[in-house]
């Protein structure tokens, strides 16, 4: 199916021909998985860990030259960001409040809530990486807002889903509005300037709501969806090039502050700014529409893989590789894990995200139609205590009509 160039189009706004359905997004979903597991599987892990990480070692003794490559590939998050600024704008366009909430329950909840369960079942029964949290922890995790509320992540990759789930809050913002060219261009703006102020200003509950540590990729991804069902031009070059600037800053201060994690106290941040650099470049070129003609079908069936495979891949990998590694020598382990945990991911997709993921959906469905539907009613037929004041007013009315034509008389 192709979207023509005035289905694309705004008034005054010139659209392109592009495809609905852009495949290469799925693969570039399970690459930056990818990159993220080889990070935690081959670049995590130093002597600051102690034993508890997945080698029972420092991760340089194992990997002495692949670990500063891991080091610098959790950078493969920036593109899960930049991607979520560009599919939310793409999926939320001519779409309501209701359908924009009902997708991103349905996308997100339903994988989450097992992967949140089965880590925690694992880490009870082979507490090795990590201790399982308790019961209280756990019920918090589920409605994926514990870090709003002062609780730790069952495990420690749900942390990009708090920057997400914030990203979610405030696009909504536009969906309420509608979404158009006009409304996601002044989003970006504000966000954008919003972002440069915030650190100076210092206020908690704008850093909060603002997020200036990873916002830019979620703006950037916005600009960039724009260039690709519009066109290119000066000022959504503008916006991704000030805050392909941000980007970097916020890579080359999270790789000096995990450093301490990694083993290793003096790696170079130049890889993280170039990576970021590849990241927005790769966005650039499917904004540009040069990647298209991808269509691979296998590309889609991994990139359903990518959000279960992320969820699942780390401590529950971690806990695989540390039962298995005297046994196992370290490459083959690594690859063994990879392929059973996207096996598990599958299994993941096939068995729980896409069953109950129908069933919410019906579910929010039928109770935003009965709220439509009340509402509906509520303006339609005039309140109760309305009535008295009606008729009230009509005899008012009737006997200033009568006192007047007395006066005439």
């Amino acid at each position: 199916m192709i979207r023509t160039a005035r289905d694309a189009a705004e008034p005054g706004i010139p659209g392109q021909s592009r495809p609905s359905r852009l495949v290469v997004l799925d693969g570039l979903r399970i690459l930056a998985a990818l990159t993220v597991m080889f990070h935690h599987y081959v670049g995590f892990g130093g002597s600051a860990t102690g034993s508890h990480n997945a080698w029972g070692r420092p991760i340089r003794a194992v990997f002495p030259h692949a670990a500063q490559l891991g080091a610098y590939l959790w950078t493969g998050v920036c593109l899960f960001f930049l991607i979520s600024g560009f599919v939310i704008c793409m999926s939320s366009w001519g779409k309501g409040l209701g359908a924009f909430f009902t997708s991103r329950v349905t996308r997100l909840y339903p994988a989450y809530w097992f992967a949140v369960l089965a880590t925690t079942a694992v880490l009870t029964v082979w507490p090795m990486v990590a201790q399982p949290l308790d019961h209280y922890s756990v019920l918090a995790n589920l409605t994926m807002f514990q870090t709003g509320l002062g609780n730790l992540n069952s495990d420690a990759v749900y942390w990009t889903l708090w920057f997400e789930l914030r990203f979610y809050l405030l696009f909504a913002l536009v969906v309420w509005k509608g979404v158009t060219y006009n409304r996601v261009v002044a989003f970006c703006l504000v966000w954008t300037v919003a972002g440069l102020l915030s650190p100076v200003v210092n206020e908690p509950l704008l850093n909060l709501v603002v997020m200036p540590s990873a916002s830019s990729f979620f703006i950037a991804g916005l600009a960039y969806y724009l260039m690709y069902r519009f066109r290119q031009n000066l000022l959504l070059w503008g916006i991704v090039g000030v805050n392909l600037i941000v980007s970097i800053n916020y890579a080359v201060g999270r790789q000096r502050s995990i450093d301490w994690w990694l083993g290793h106290h003096h790696y170079p941040v130049w890889p993280d700014a170039l990576l970021v650099v590849l990241c927005y470049a790769v966005m650039a070129l499917v904004a540009l529409g040069l990647l298209s003609r991808i269509q691979w079908k296998w590309l889609t069936w991994a990139g359903a893989l990518t959000y279960p495979f992320y969820l699942v891949h780390e401590n529950i990998g971690w806990t695989m590789i540390r039962l298995l590694h005297h046994r196992i020598p370290p490459w083959p382990l690594v690859g063994l894990t990879a392929v059973t945990m996207l096996v598990f991911a599958w299994l993941v997709h096939r068995l729980v995200e896409r069953p109950v993921a129908r069933l919410l959906k019906r579910g929010i469905t039928s109770a935003l139609d009965e709220y439509r539907a009340h509402a509906r009613a509520a303006k339609a037929v005039p309140a109760p205590e309305t009535v008295p004041q009606q008729q009230a007013a009509q005899q008012e009315r009737h006997e200033h009509q009568e006192l007047a034509g007395t006066a005439r008389r």
